[in-house]
């Protein structure tokens, strides 16, 4: 197997509780809460994990929730190599609703990260010499908004692909710099293509139009339920996801790209690697809180992913 890096400048200390019915300016008894390592390249890293891979997982860590990050990552046996900062890393909070089934999602903003630390990482990231980069995340304060864009260019110079899971600027200042596969779901296919994107036609005519323009030479588009969308500059297929008993979408992206670097760092097709990628993310909704995907769970749904 291919050796794989994910890097997570902006970690998180995921917490998720739920209670019976949430109001305002009242004391509000949750159950107890459980706890789980986040950001987008650590929760990559675990599916990576959950699904039967391996990869080293880095990751700028302070205070005592970065301890705590550090050790939930040792509990589950993931190669992770944290880079120590000032700051204390953030906290956020997942609480489900019993009596409506809706979950909220409370997301904190992070500490600022000096360029000392910011460089730190990345030093870490390629002293690994990793076959594939997963860059996936927020960017905190103080970090440059080319970052992704300069580790692509690096990264492309020696043979290193980089997977992007990102938006915003940090996106927009990775265009043209060589990134290999994007994930980006419809919403911000549309804010890229400029239009609305009603039906597969349009999907496949925007993607190919962006492969063209630089955006990345491949793109896998989540559709959500309805799975997902592989464009290449030369072809278009839509992958039809299993139907399933929806717990909680927290993670359903992590566990998407999990399994799609997992599959190409294995050496499956592109085709059959995006299909791990759609049977990761729907069995990641299948969990509950800040859970990710199961790989009993992945795996069986892999063979009920169509393509056409």
């Amino acid at each position: 197997m291919d050796k794989v890096a994910t890097l997570t400048l902006n970690p998180a200390l995921d917490v998720a509780t739920s209670i019976h019915s949430v109001a305002p300016e009242i004391k509000l008894r949750c159950a107890a809460p459980g706890f789980h390592p986040g950001g987008g390249g650590i929760n990559v890293s675990r599916a990576i994990r959950f699904l039967g891979g391996e990869s080293s997982a880095v990751y700028a860590a302070g205070g005592h929730n970065g301890a705590m990050l550090k050790r939930l990552l040792n509990d589950e046996e993931i190669d992770n190599h944290s880079v120590k900062i000032d700051g204390i890393t953030r906290e956020n909070v997942v609480v489900y609703e019993e009596s409506t089934g809706l979950q909220y999602r409370f997301t904190m903003p992070g500490p600022a990260l000096s360029a000392d630390e910011w460089i730190a990482c990345l030093e870490a990231l390629f002293n690994l010499e990793p076959a594939y980069i997963v860059a996936s995340g927020s960017l905190p304060q103080g970090v440059p908004v080319e970052i992704y864009g300069e580790i692509t260019r690096y990264a492309r110079d020696y043979g290193i692909r980089v997977i992007l899971d990102t938006a915003g600027d940090a996106l927009n200042r990775a265009i043209g710099k060589g990134v290999f596969l994007l994930k980006p779901n419809l919403r911000e296919l549309e804010r890229f293509a400029g239009e609305a994107l009603p039906g597969e036609r349009e999907i496949r005519a925007a993607g190919q139009r962006l492969i063209a323009e630089g955006l990345a030479e491949v793109m896998v588009v989540s559709l959500g339920a309805a799975g997902a969308a592989l464009i290449t500059s030369d072809d278009c297929r839509f992958l039809r996801a299993p139907i399933v008993p929806i717990r909680s979408k927290v993670g359903a992206g992590d566990s998407m790209v999990g399994g799609i670097v997992l599959g190409l760092a294995q050496g499956m097709e592109l085709a059959d690697a995006a299909r791990l990628g759609v049977a990761a993310g729907s069995a990641a909704v299948m969990t509950a809180g800040t859970e990710l995907c199961r790989k009993e769970d992945a795996w069986r749904l892999y063979d009920e992913v169509s393509l056409s």
